[in-house]
């Protein structure tokens, strides 16, 4: 009796250690399982499938290779700068369809690659290059007349005050040929001479007048005109027109109220701007009174900012100050970017293009903070400097007897005079039209 109890134990004992080994046998298959499922996909996902796509891709270059490939370029292969332009305007004949007959840029003189795809007349899709070249044909811009008068005491520079700018270049070679002497009553016969980078050239023959300067004890008494902000609203008042201001520390203490009553409906307000280029910025002083005066009567606002900006880089800076002035109150017209430092252009050593994409960056600042942007400038200077900006425009020109702005380019607002009178304002005032 005694064995058999020992063997039963032992069978027992066997038993529990052969019920152990189960689990155990279970969890490595599955870790065997596992690992050959990684194998598996590893070697679809590395091998074989990158196998047949380099399979596909050869089979697609071999046809490629061996595909009919017509196409018949112009012979001229250049554009203007900035000139409208697509893929297949250069191509004549082609065996199929382009693909995407896109725009092409032009806004970089040089040579350009156009890369583009077709579909040929067997159903293949092929890649194809070809290199335009990208022209500045236009000759800088010298703003000199017949004449060009001085006093004998000037102590300026001819080559700095007379304007001497390109459409591309922002350092075109500028050169007054010719001897003459400031300080020396006289006419002089000069010519100014202007070469850009591509060459362009342009000259402009004048007579420097150099005189002595007036003692000038005449008396001015010569009565003022107005232009009467009711006389306005008669003339231009309609279903898709508003008439408003805009205004500064100029304007001094305004009577809001009053401007309410007289049917001011919109304003625009200086926040501020630079001490000169690269200086510091100051608030208008009259900033904060006026757009808190305009937000209590209900009287919709936007804001100018007057910019010394030479770059892109100082154009953002001034918005992004713009939008910390105005982040606690209501505006709900545009931010306008207003550059005006005509008079010593030459310093900015920045062509025509390069000042409208500084424009350019300070209205996607502020439109990317959600604020709409406008372009302020006067007629002759959106004709001769500003190219399009995908913004709105706020024309500046005065007209004698409100007669209609003979600007042919589109705008939103018209500043149509500064010696607006209007009941609220002691002084003059700025009279503007929103098109709605």
């Amino acid at each position: 009796m005694k064995i058999m109890r020992k063997q039963t134990k032992k069978y027992l004992g066997n038993k529990n250690l052969r019920n152990k080994a189960k689990p155990i046998k279970k969890i490595y298959l599955v870790i065997i399982l596992i690992v050959c499922l990684i194998l598996i996909f590893s070697l679809v996902f590395f091998i074989l499938i990158p196998a047949f796509k380099q399979i596909k891709q050869r089979k697609e270059e071999e046809r490629i290779k061996n595909a009919t490939v017509i196409v018949d370029l112009k012979d001229d292969l250049s554009i203007p700068f900035l000139e409208d332009a697509k893929v297949t305007d250069f191509i004549l004949n082609i065996n199929g369809t382009v693909v995407s007959d896109y725009n092409i840029d032009t806004s970089e003189v040089g040579e350009k690659e156009v890369t583009f795809e077709y579909i040929n007349d067997e159903n293949i899709k092929i890649p194809y290059t070809y290199k335009l070249n990208v022209v500045d044909d236009v000759a800088p811009d010298i703003w000199l007349g017949e004449k060009y008068s001085v006093y004998t005491d000037y102590d300026g520079s001819l080559l700095e005050d007379i304007v001497c700018a390109d459409n591309y270049d922002d350092n075109p070679q500028c050169e007054i040929i010719g001897e003459y002497d400031t300080s020396k009553v006289g006419n002089y016969n000069l010519t100014f001479k202007a070469i850009d980078a591509s060459n362009n050239v342009t000259t402009k023959n004048f007579t420097l007048n150099v005189s002595e300067r007036p003692n000038d004890k005449s008396n001015n008494n010569s009565t003022p005109s107005y232009t009467y902000f009711q006389d306005v609203i008669k003339k231009y008042k309609r279903e898709n027109t508003k008439i408003g201001i805009d205004v500064s520390t100029w304007q001094g203490n305004i009577d809001f109220d009053k401007l309410k009553a007289a049917n001011v409906e919109f304003a625009f307000i200086r926040v501020g701007s630079t001490r000169g280029v690269d200086g510091d910025y100051f608030l208008d002083n009259k900033f904060i009174q006026n757009i808190e005066g305009f937000n209590r009567v209900g009287i919709p606002v936007g804001v100018y900012f007057y910019s010394y900006a030479k770059d892109k880089e100082s154009a953002i800076e001034n918005a992004n100050w713009v939008l910390k002035q105005i982040k606690d109150y209501k505006v709900d017209l545009p931010i306008a970017f207003d550059w005006e430092n005509w008079s010593f252009y030459n310093y900015f050593n920045q062509s025509f293009y390069s000042m409208t994409k500084n424009a350019k960056a300070f209205l996607d600042t502020v439109a990317e903070s959600g604020y709409q942007g406008t372009l302020y400038s006067s007629k002759n200077y959106l004709e001769k400097v500003w190219y399009d900006l995908d913004y709105p425009v706020w024309l500046a020109h005065y007209t004698n007897d409100l007669k209609e702005s003979s600007y042919e380019g589109e705008y939103s607002y018209w500043q149509l005079c500064s010696n607006g009178k209007v009941d609220g304002i002691n002084g003059n005032v700025d009279i503007n039209i929103m098109y709605t």
